[in-house]
């Protein structure tokens, strides 16, 4: 049986059309409807319920190394209040999941975990602890608000003082008062845009969500849901976890090498990644030049070459187009590189181009 949200009746005061996602009932959209949700965080702020996420927290003298020995990336000389991408890897080097470490003190680490991959995840990370290091599972009493688009701080800081919101990108404060709602706040997000990801208790979530909604009305801010938040990260080139990456895929193939530290003295996985050398297959963006949309799971060819496989793939109402990701052999991953999907037994043509579509620099 599907949770619910600390949300779960706004949503539907909202009019939110919800839907089974990762074990939780969510809104897919709500009355405006996917397009206009998407160009609000564009072009004015949108107001997201992920409190399906989860979180977990690592404290005690050994939480670095633990990190370190469980992730790809390094955290040696992480700072206090700095927030890092990572991956965490199996033994034969594919992905378990993909997710971000917050670092609020040398022994208190706090890590957000994809909501499908939760109980897998913390499983996982339980099974591979060092000696001196606790986890705890912090998700069910915690509650999470993305506040994202180019007014985020405009409404943010009409709640909070300027000096308590996180100015660097991948940056976060905690203990930080809302009204009375004590909350931490990062500068993160998954839709490209400038925004904001705020964390609070359960109790607080509905108090939080109408406070944001009110406070932000003037600046265009809309409540948004999985829909948009979708066509958001895939316009923004970010990954997916069952599509651009899985337990099969490692993250060198899926672009992610930015968080795989291989230069580190171990992590689970290294030894795999190694082993396998450079990357025979790579993520690629797609444009799509013939008629129609290319989704997940549509086979690509070259001629009669089978070169690979579409990871995701819709219209994306900012650019004006649809496009989509997908893994293909490294002999025909170049920039221009005109390929075909079979979609539903027709072909339909497209480009092989970066798989970043938007940037804020695009406006």
């Amino acid at each position: 049986m599907e949770k619910k949200t600390p949300l779960y009746a706004i949503h539907e005061e909202e009019g939110g059309k919800i839907v089974p996602f990762a074990g939780y009932l969510l809104p897919v959209q709500y009355g405006t409807g996917v397009i206009r949700e998407h160009m609000a965080v564009r072009e004015a702020c949108g107001m997201f319920d992920v409190s399906h996420m989860g979180e977990i927290r690592f404290t005690g003298p050994t939480a670095l190394q633990t990190l370190n020995h469980i992730m790809t990336n390094d955290f040696t000389n992480m700072k206090i209040g700095k927030v890092r991408y990572t991956v965490m890897c199996n033994e034969k080097g594919g992905c378990v999941d993909d997710l971000i470490i917050y670092k609020f003190g040398d022994e208190d680490y706090l890590a957000v975990v994809n909501a499908s991959n939760k109980d897998k995840d913390y499983a996982h990370i339980c099974a591979n602890l060092l000696p001196g290091t606790e986890a705890e599972d912090l998700s069910p009493v915690t509650a999470e608000i993305a506040l994202q688009g180019p007014r985020s701080r405009d409404i943010l800081s009409r709640l909070v003082p300027e000096n308590q919101i996180p100015k660097g990108y991948y940056t976060a404060k905690r203990g930080i008062m809302i009204e009375d709602m004590e909350c931490m706040i990062s500068r993160t997000g998954y839709t490209g845009e400038l925004g904001y990801e705020i964390y609070t208790a359960n109790e607080n979530a509905e108090k939080l969500w109408r406070l944001l909604r009110r406070t932000g009305e003037p600046f265009g801010l809309i409540p948004c849901g999985l829909g948009a938040r979708d066509t958001l990260r895939l316009e923004a080139g970010m990954p997916l976890y069952g599509h651009e990456m899985d337990e099969e895929i490692s993250p060198l193939e899926a672009g992610l090498g930015f968080g795989v530290k291989l230069d580190k003295a171990e992590f689970i996985g290294r030894e795999a990644l190694i082993a396998k050398g450079e990357p025979t297959r790579v993520r690629v963006g797609l444009e799509i030049t013939g008629r129609g949309i290319v989704r997940e799971h549509q086979d690509l060819y070259v001629g009669d070459t089978l070169i690979g496989h579409s990871t995701s793939g819709t219209h994306c109402p900012y650019i004006g187009k649809p496009v989509a990701m997908a893994l293909v052999d490294r002999a025909y991953s170049a920039i221009g590189t005109e390929v075909e999907a079979d979609v539903r037994g027709r072909r339909v043509t497209c480009q092989v181009v970066p798989y970043v579509f938007y940037k804020t620099e695009t406006k």
